[in-house]
């Protein structure tokens, strides 16, 4: 499955690592594209593995807000 998560605060390189870096720690991730001039993440998932609500909570963890 494919989601795009809005994503506020990201503002350059090491924040698009962090957030990369957060997600892809999470078993279940695919792929992880982040999009810093439209402030979204683009993030293929299985969802039998994990639920978008872990993935929200990994970014916010980092210090972004997911709306």
């Amino acid at each position: 499955m494919t989601t795009t998560l809005q994503v506020q605060g990201m503002t350059c390189n090491h924040c698009k690592m962090a957030v990369t870096n957060a997600l892809q720690e999470l078993e279940g991730v695919n792929r992880v594209e982040v999009h810093l001039e439209k402030g979204t993440v683009d993030v293929d998932y299985d969802e039998t593995k994990v639920s978008l609500d872990k993935l929200k909570e990994a970014i916010e963890e980092q210090g972004y807000d997911v709306k």
